[in-house]
């Protein structure tokens, strides 16, 4: 299915919906939920999934699970999605909160065959067999550090929402804190309360996720780290690697793929 409402088809008695759908560049797709599991597949581009807790960056031939009844926005660059979307039956094991995942060569080519099933596919056959493999493959994909968990304080998420529209890494705890008319050390305690890390650890984090979805856009290392405030790219590409133990490159906008394109 392609470019079609879920709500056209939500009530199928099928396990497994597969639906692309092409997004015109910087779209916004406003909170919405969902009664279906969704895993969101970046077949091009990259998207930002925000909830109430956190944010997930989702770059190119990566995924997001999105767990039934989790309201959440999208923010896209360039994308072409393919979304899956599964009873809550079949997928026991799914994780209670939004989790980006790697995407296998084998569930690509199973999640760009199953867009093509017709919407009410046999429960025998070719298809079901196909929405079956799906599911199996779904349960080993390797998650990927590509959170950014947000407190739930709201004088403290303003700041950090204002510090995401631009991030810096030198920003200092002494303007949070002031923003906030508490001490660092206070502030320090607020944001392992709300996120679970440290201020400079947060800070940091968040410079890197940002970087992923620039550089997955085609910027450069070397204008990125001048724009985030790193002394140079060396410094840099070692806070990238020491946040997702990976380097710049891993993250670039990969070339056009060999094989079968991305749907369209």
């Amino acid at each position: 299915m392609r470019n079609i409402p879920l709500a056209e088809v939500d009530d199928l008695d099928r396990a497994v919906l597969a639906i692309a759908t092409d997004y015109p560049p910087e779209h916004f797709l406003p909170r919405h939920e969902h009664r279906r599991a969704q895993v969101l597949y970046a077949a091009t581009g990259v998207m930002r999934v925000e909830t109430t807790d956190g944010t997930w960056t989702v770059p190119t031939d990566r995924a997001v699970l999105i767990p039934p009844g989790t309201r959440h926005q999208v923010t896209m660059t360039g994308v072409t999605t393919c979304s899956l979307y599964i009873e809550a039956g079949a997928v026991p094991w799914f994780p209670a909160r939004c989790r980006v995942v790697e995407v296998s060569a084998l569930l690509r080519e199973l999640v760009l065959e199953a867009v093509d099933m017709a919407p009410r596919y046999p429960p025998h056959g070719r298809d079901a067999t196909l929405a079956a493999l799906v599911l199996h493959e779904l349960r080993s994909l390797a998650p990927l550090p590509l959170d950014l968990p947000l407190p739930a304080e709201p004088r403290l998420r303003r700041l950090c929402d204002a510090f995401l529209r631009a991030p810096d890494i030198h920003d200092p705890p002494a303007r949070w804190a002031g923003a906030l008319n508490v001490s660092e050390r206070t502030l320090g305690r607020l944001f392992h309360r709300g996120t679970g890390l440290g201020f400079a650890q947060w800070r940091q984090r968040a410079c890197v996720l940002h970087a992923v979805q620039r550089l997955a856009a085609g910027e450069p290392v070397g204008r990125l780290a001048a724009t985030l405030g790193y002394e140079n790219p060396a410094a840099f590409t070692a806070a990238f690697k020491t946040v997702l133990g990976r380097p710049p490159s891993a993250y670039k906008a990969p070339e056009h793929p060999v094989g079968r394109a991305a749907p369209g």
